[in-house]
């Protein structure tokens, strides 16, 4: 095998619906048939959505953005098109005729797909994803889990805590954890 191609974003069309079936689906493949390499990523981009309910309260939801679209970061084979396009639920790639037509680097940008994240992500808050940092005020004071995101407009990390006895994702605020 000559050296593999830098793989680019591709748009997969799928039935109303099916957008998470098809990413499992498609991640399953991946795994059973070694193409980590030619698949790397399976993306159906979603926003938290505010809505209130009849009885006044806010709820947050999840909203899928591009309905009936999976962004599928690849390297075009013949067999990692094979897999992705006789997927249950895909009704073909975003491209003239069947021929896959990658995203431009600024599309990807645009989407917030995929964002370089710098190391430090901010002088004044000394949290990387992935650091493991301690919950220091609130309900869960005293809890050890692992920084999965950072909102810098927020000044909130989305943290993953061990509670109730599952993984469980919670937002804290910067001030309420420091870094282990």
């Amino acid at each position: 095998m000559s050296e593999l191609q830098e793989a680019r974003w591709y748009v997969v069309h799928t039935y109303s619906g099916h957008e998470n079936k098809v990413k499992a689906t498609i991640e399953k493949a991946v795994k059973t048939r070694g193409m980590e390499d030619y698949i790397t990523h399976l993306v159906v981009p979603t926003e938290d959505v505010v809505e209130t309910t009849k009885t006044g309260k806010e709820k947050t939801r999840q909203r899928k953005v591009f309905p009936s679209y999976v962004l599928v970061k690849m390297i075009i084979t013949d067999e990692s098109w094979y897999i992705v396009r006789n997927t249950k639920g895909v009704t073909g790639f975003v491209g003239p005729g069947s021929k896959p037509v990658p995203l431009s680097d600024e599309e990807v940008k645009a989407m917030g797909i995929e964002i370089d994240v710098p190391k430090v992500v901010n002088p004044d808050v000394d949290l990387e994803i992935g650091d493991t940092v301690e919950v220091a005020k609130g309900p869960f004071s005293g809890q050890v889990g692992t920084v999965e995101e950072i909102n810098l407009e927020t000044r909130e990390a989305k943290v993953c805590i061990d509670a109730f006895g599952k993984k469980t994702l919670f937002v804290i605020e910067f001030e309420n954890i420091q870094k282990m």
